[in-house]
């Protein structure tokens, strides 16, 4: 069984960290590369970092942000925020990323998904996916959850696994930073249709959130921000915690 990863999250705006709540009220959180380097020393298993305005600014992910994280970091990092086309893509896999994250570009074209997977492999290609419930449903969002669209979570989820995404990072926006676990019903139903990862991102205020996500929520990795960058919990704390549960991690 492969072991469950940690994932501390770095949402970048003007190069720096900030973190929010349901994504808004954003307060500083520090530099990204020396909190990359911190976190891979303490034993992350992987780093996002997305730059959290470029969709909505218009801006491309600054390339040379990324040169530096992989300067100084050993693990893998996933960089997300204003990729629209290929040659953003292979812009920072160039620079040094793993992968790519993308959203708002995957929902208004889809082939994107299909184009990355085929030129880059499916292992590269990590689809995000920002949802609000309302009622019965699943919403997904665009342009960090700004826009509401009418694609439903499940179905769009499904879909992109169909054209060749490597993973699912699905974000409950009603969770984001408000420290009451993550959306664990609908991270199970996810884990049931899809064939691939899904990472579960949204909610982690305890060591048992985790815990829950993993066991309940059936998820492959556990993305967190707030709880990393403030020092409320610390990653090998975590990890021993999650190993005595039962869950492979890797120590």
């Amino acid at each position: 069984m492969l072991a469950k990863r940690i994932i501390p999250c770095l949402d970048i705006k003007d190069g720096q960290t900030v973190k929010g709540t349901n994504f808004v009220n954003l307060r500083q959180a520090g530099d990204p590369v020396e909190l990359g380097r911190a976190y891979s020393e303490q034993g992350a298993d992987e780093l996002v970092y997305l730059d959290i305005t470029a969709s909505h600014e218009g801006r491309k992910t600054f390339t040379d942000l990324v040169k530096r994280i992989a300067a100084h970091i050993n693990i893998p990092f996933t960089v997300g925020g204003g990729i629209n086309e290929l040659s953003d893509v292979d812009r920072l896999l160039n620079a040094g990323a793993d992968k790519v994250s993308i959203n708002s570009s995957a929902i208004r074209n889809p082939n994107l998904v299909d184009e990355i997977a085929k030129h880059f492999g499916s292992q590269v290609c990590v689809v995000a996916i920002d949802a609000k419930q309302t009622g019965d449903d699943w919403k997904c969002y665009l342009h960090g959850g700004r826009i509401e669209t009418d694609k439903n979570l499940f179905e769009w989820a499904k879909e992109v696994n169909n054209r060749g995404a490597g993973e699912i990072l699905f974000t409950s926006m009603d969770h984001d930073g408000v420290k009451n676990g993550y959306a664990n019903q609908a991270l199970s139903i996810l884990a049931e249709r899809l064939t691939i990862p899904v990472i579960a991102s949204g909610g982690a205020g305890r060591m048992e959130h985790f815990r829950d996500a993993f066991i309940t929520g059936k998820a492959d990795a556990a993305l967190a921000a707030s709880v990393f960058h403030f020092g409320e919990i610390k990653i090998p704390e975590l990890k021993h915690y999650l190993c005595k549960q039962g869950i492979n991690v890797r120590l």
